[in-house]
């Protein structure tokens, strides 16, 4: 809001009050009456000019005063909402100082190793320098470091589960196998023992020769 520029004051009207106060006096008795009343009547008129200028000049004042006081109003609530913003804040500042953030407990890869296994790119003179910037580096290598090994391990785990399933199979089959010898077995076990009993030895087979 712009500020109003302050109105000049009238004139004070002591001066026409002290001319008008003259006409009456003794001293003007010998003056012709029109004239003290023509000049009677131009005080009065810039008596009355001079009313209503410090009657606008009091209205004005008035709505500059109170323009004024809106003007500071307004400015001490935005300087209650700075402090209210600058206390809030200081308190989040303080909050994010106080956090414990995840990654001071996760295990990462030493610095040795992170020269030695990260990405050039990731790992330069600028970087190294910067605590802040290796650190994210860092963190982000641990990422694709464990994502490489989580990959790699369901890869494992697959192949894992390959091979139990190829293993229970042949076991399977060795056994079904298995399982169909026996039954062979005892199936021409039973096939002789029938043949036994149906082919009757020749009597004298079993007696010696004569000599």
């Amino acid at each position: 809001m712009q500020k109003s520029q302050i109105s000049p004051l009238p004139p004070p009207s002591d001066e026409v009050l002290d001319k008008l106060r003259d006409l009456v006096s003794s001293s003007h008795l010998q003056y012709d009456s029109a004239a003290l009343h023509i000049r009677a009547m131009a005080l009065m008129g810039r008596l009355k000019s001079l009313h209503r200028a410090a009657n606008t000049a009091t209205r004005l004042s008035k709505e500059q005063t109170a323009e004024a006081r809106q003007e500071m109003d307004q400015s001490h609530l935005n300087l209650q909402n700075l402090l209210y913003e600058k206390r809030h804040l200081e308190r989040e500042i303080e909050k994010c100082r106080q956090f414990a953030s995840i990654y001071q407990d996760v295990p990462l890869y030493t610095i040795d190793n992170f020269k030695r296994l990260a990405p050039q790119e990731a790992r330069t003179e600028e970087v190294l320098t910067d605590d802040h910037q290796l650190m994210l580096n860092r963190l982000s290598f641990e990422l694709a470091e464990r994502q490489r090994l989580d990959l790699r391990k369901k890869e494992l785990m697959q192949q894992k589960e390959d091979l139990l399933k190829q293993s229970k199979s042949k076991v399977s089959t060795m056994e079904s196998v298995k399982a169909q010898i026996d039954m062979l077995m005892k199936t021409a076990s039973d096939i002789q023992k029938k043949v036994d009993e149906l082919v009757q030895p020749i009597p004298g087979e079993t007696n010696d020769a004569p000599g």
